[in-house]
């Protein structure tokens, strides 16, 4: 059967039916899409700087220095002359796609993200897969409900469902994965996808285990309960865990708007400096070390460490020279997540205060491991603001209930340290550096928030307006427009409202048309002061201005508010 009896027969379906299909059909799809993602990227990583690693140091210090090179400069050429959208981690992209256009996101972003990502991070840029899963899933997923049918405004559900599919299988953590999505792209752990997603997740986590097995992204051994030294040191390792996800958001952020404000490269160049001091850091931490945790994932490294096999000093030379490396690579514009890296990060700081504390007492294998752990996850939340995620993910990889409450504790002081010194979660402060302003699209939770929404938020900004007023022009306007009401303007200034009726009796009775007066408002001004506005108008229009008297920028109209007033209902539990 072709492909087109069959979306024949798919449309005949009835629609629960359907939904539970192409629930079906996300979860599969983009869950196999992370997994053939990883794999890529972990073939060229291994066939490269790995293999590389087991021959001289200066075949590695050659070999290297090209490998890194060149998959820089291929990142950077992608992403400059196919699709920009898809440099960084890709959540703050796809979260403003779910929000702005309806879950829409182009195909290129499949395409690009998954090349651009394999050779990025295969190549040994110092960035993380996870986001560019859930990212590369969550567009496919978009995509797929495209080619079932569902129009552009209403791929919501087919992107939060691809992207939960992602990251259950780029971490084997599909509780974690629903977390995440909730908490960080939808906004609201109560939402009404939360049975799809569900679903989605637990068939993207059936594909890694399928086709890899059930072993997650990194090894960690056997947990024993923390000892109570293990919990006296809890509130210190998150605390120094979050500061590190701080800085590294203050750092990557900051460094990234610079290169923005700044163009002293062409931007398919600016990849490879993050590249170059990738290269220039992990040789050197791989000639004292012997480690190659610097270059892309680090989770070798991290498994290593929590095993109790790296010492608190290599430790603390892979965290430093780790947060340089990603800082750059991110902040130059390279293709990948920032998830590895803060569950380095905060791995690190974890074994590295365990250390410090061991050189004075006894520091049992359990307490340091849980120290790790607390770091890990006290990290990746205070850069994300999702501490249910960040809690989930270590005790999914764990399944250790005697972890919960150091996690807790841990993820409780995480959260206060990030939200005391940082305003916005690090996607949001990236959606905000490239002019995205979510608070303007996305639901208020009740009336009053929807009241104190800026006029902008629901105005019409492609009115029709009438710059003259002689026959032929009002002939010509009213043939090709159905509007009923239309802004007059003499050169930029409004001078009031033509109805459609006054137009047409105009044009009979050849005589000028009589204008109404335009009550106005500014884009700033509250739904609540232009609703008052719209009942005093007597022509059922409200004209958004600059200024008073001055250009016009848009209209709204009552039909406009009913429209935005169904879609917050609507939108507000997705």
């Amino acid at each position: 059967m072709n492909v087109r009896g069959v979306l024949e027969r798919y449309q005949h379906l009835p629609r629960r039916t359907r939904a539970v299909l192409l629930t079906c059909l996300y979860g599969l799809a983009a869950g196999f899409a992370a997994v053939v993602f990883q794999l890529a990227m972990n073939g060229v990583y291994q066939r490269g700087i790995v293999a590389l690693s087991h021959r001289s140091f200066t075949t590695f210090l050659i070999g290297s220095f090209l490998v890194i090179t060149a998959a820089s400069l291929t990142v950077g050429w992608l992403l400059s002359s196919f699709c920009p959208e898809a440099a960084g981690s890709g959540i703050p992209q796809l979260k403003a796609a779910f929000w702005k256009d309806f879950g829409f996101v182009p195909w290129n972003v499949v395409w690009v993200k998954f090349i651009a990502g394999v050779v990025s991070i295969g190549g040994g840029c110092s960035l993380g897969r996870e986001g560019p899963s859930v990212q590369l899933a969550g567009a496919l997923a978009s995509n797929l409900s495209g080619l079932a049918g569902e129009p552009k405004q209403n791929r919501r559900f087919g992107a939060a469902a691809g992207a939960a599919a992602g990251l259950a299988a780029a971490f084997n953590t599909p509780m974690a994965a629903i977390a995440f999505v909730l908490e960080e792209i939808i906004g609201d752990l109560n939402s009404r996808y939360m049975g799809g997603l569900l679903l989605a997740s637990v068939l993207g986590a059936f594909m890694v285990h399928g086709i890899i097995g059930s072993q997650p992204s990194f090894l960690i051994p056997h947990v024993e309960s923390p000892t109570w030294i293990g919990y006296v040191f809890t509130p210190l390792v998150a605390a120094l865990a979050a500061l590190a996800g701080v800085y590294f958001q203050r750092a990557s952020i900051g460094l990234r708007g610079q290169c923005k404000r700044r163009r002293f490269l062409p931007a398919w160049a600016l990849p490879v400096l993050g590249g170059l001091i990738t290269w220039g850091l992990g040789v050197l931490v791989f000639r004292r070390t012997g480690r190659l945790g610097v270059f892309a994932l680090g989770y070798g490294d991290l498994s290593d460490a929590l095993a109790g096999g790296i010492g608190w000093k290599i430790a603390a030379i892979l965290l430093a020279a780790k947060f340089i490396a990603t800082f750059t690579c991110y902040g130059f514009g390279g293709c990948g997540g920032i998830f590895s890296p803060t569950l380095f990060f905060g791995g690190m700081v974890g074994v590295v205060v365990a250390g410090l504390v061991g050189l004075y007492s006894h520091m049992p294998q359990a307490d340091l491991l849980t120290l790790a752990v607390v770091g890990m996850s006290a990290t990746l939340g205070a850069v994300v603001r999702a501490p249910v995620t960040g809690v989930l993910i270590v005790f999914e990889m764990t399944h250790e209930f005697g972890l919960v409450p150091a996690l807790m504790l841990g993820a409780l002081v995480s959260q206060t340290i990030s939200r005391r010194m940082l305003k916005h979660s690090f996607y949001d402060e990236l959606l905000r550096q490239d002019g995205v302003n979510l608070e303007q699209v996305q639901p208020p939770r009740d009336l009053r928030s929807w009241q104190q929404l800026p006029a902008s938020a629901i105005a019409n900004f492609e009115p029709t307006i009438v710059r003259s007023l002689a026959p032929v022009d009002l002939a010509k306007l009213l043939k090709e427009s159905a509007y009923a009401r239309f802004p007059v303007v003499e050169g930029e200034r409004l001078v009031g409202v033509l109805a459609r009726d006054e137009a047409l009796r105009a044009l009979r009775e050849g005589v000028a048309p009589k204008l109404s007066p335009a009550v106005t408002v500014l884009p700033s001004h509250s739904v609540e002061k232009l609703q008052a506005r719209l009942i005093e108008s007597d022509v059922g229009i409200v004209v958004l201005v600059d200024q008073p008297n001055g250009k016009v920028l848009g209209l709204v109209t009552l039909h406009d508010i009913l429209r935005a007033q169904t879609a917050m209902a609507k939108d507000s539990d997705p």
